[in-house]
């Protein structure tokens, strides 16, 4: 392939998502690992190597690597008891069960979820692996992806979330996984509890996103199926053709609901090239050939067939809770639950989601 506007083929700088080291303080007992699946899972081999995937701030995710066949095992992060509703890994399996029930396929294969705490301390579950591409923001710098590229992996993100919300949820059950009613206003409430719970630092900023939030709730629309954490690095993409989806990971926030929450939560992770350091760590979406914010809501309205007039809302709740979320990993460490040094500066990234939020509400656009 030629060089097109200074981006060349990802296909000499990509690799698939690669295990490292696992981090000190995250081992897994591997004999009571061993012990546990070799009893509940028929014909479960030897694990011959356990790796951690180094990306995320919150779940924990490793490779399981068992004779020729590679699993991965998802948990909590350490420390996270106390924060319920963003590490379920129950529900995440069970999530991943209903949709296979309902023949949605771009999925990992659920192998058997563990409840009991005395195997790893915590809660966790095993699917298969699906090889192939995650686009990290920390690889922008030597990805050289070309700029169509980008453009055509951004819309086929798009038209896939569009797809995930024309799923059946009444037919297939999904309808059960929450209840829509009310959601937004529960939403907004749970999450500013949420931050109150977490807060270390007094910011003002947050403070007035929340009565934003509360005073302008919006009425809502049609449920539909909500991933609630729908971005680049959640969707496994297809190494010989990165805008082919294979599989979309991370399913524990998953319920019923507005679907203009899902595009909203999206949106603020959707950093532009004049968005800040912090914004970028985020996601791959500044680099040359993706579509704007403002191109991602209108694609979405297009193929949905949704009125996104009020779309601010959804878009400011977004850099709500994804600051809150930031804010109880930054808790955790404050209070010395968690000794990893990544999440030593994360207020900043508090202030600057909320700054953002703010400055959102002022030009009344996203």
């Amino acid at each position: 392939m030629t060089k097109t506007d200074n981006y060349y083929s990802p296909m000499t700088n990509l690799k698939s998502d690669t295990p490292t080291t696992v981090r000190s303080g995250e081992e897994l007992d591997k004999d009571a690992l061993q012990g546990y699946l070799t009893t509940q899972v028929p014909g479960f081999g030897t694990i011959t190597d356990i790796g951690q995937f180094p990306g995320g701030y919150s779940n924990l995710t490793y490779l399981l690597k068992i004779e020729g066949q590679e699993y991965v095992l998802r948990r909590p992060p350490f420390g996270a008891k106390e924060i319920k509703g963003g590490h379920d890994m129950g529900r995440e399996f069970r999530v991943l069960s209903m949709l296979k029930a309902a023949g949605y396929t771009k999925i990992p294969e659920p192998v058997v979820f563990c409840e009991d705490e005395s195997v790893l301390g915590c809660p966790f579950y095993v699917m298969e692996r699906v090889p192939g591409i995650i686009l990290r923001a920390y690889m922008a710098p030597k990805l050289n992806l070309l700029a169509e590229q980008m453009r055509q992996l951004s819309e086929a993100l798009v038209d896939n979330l569009v797809d995930l919300h024309a799923i059946a949820i009444h037919q297939t059950g999904l309808i059960n996984l929450g209840k829509p009613d009310g959601y937004i206003r529960r939403q907004v409430e749970g999450w500013h509890k949420r931050y109150l719970a977490a807060r270390t630092d007094d910011l003002p900023t947050m403070d007035q996103l929340a009565r934003w939030l509360t005073d302008t709730l919006p009425t809502e629309n049609p449920p539909t199926l909500i991933h609630n954490d729908y971005k680049y690095d959640n969707v496994v993409l297809n190494p010989d053709d990165l805008t082919d989806i294979r599989a979309v990971l991370d399913w524990e926030m998953t319920t019923v609901g507005d679907p203009l929450m899902d595009v909203g939560t999206s949106l603020s992770y959707w950093a532009e090239a004049n968005d800040g350091p912090f914004e970028k760590s985020f996601n791959l979406t500044w680099l040359p050939g993706n579509l704007t914010r403002q191109d991602f809501a209108n694609r979405y309205a297009e193929r949905s067939g949704r009125d996104i007039s009020n779309l601010l809302y959804y878009y400011v709740f977004g850099l709500f809770k994804n600051a809150v979320v930031i804010q109880q990993i930054y808790g955790r460490y404050k209070k010395g639950l968690t000794k990893d040094e990544r999440f030593a500066t994360l207020l900043t990234g508090v202030q600057a989601l909320a700054e953002k939020g703010v400055r959102a509400v002022d030009a009344a656009k996203i």
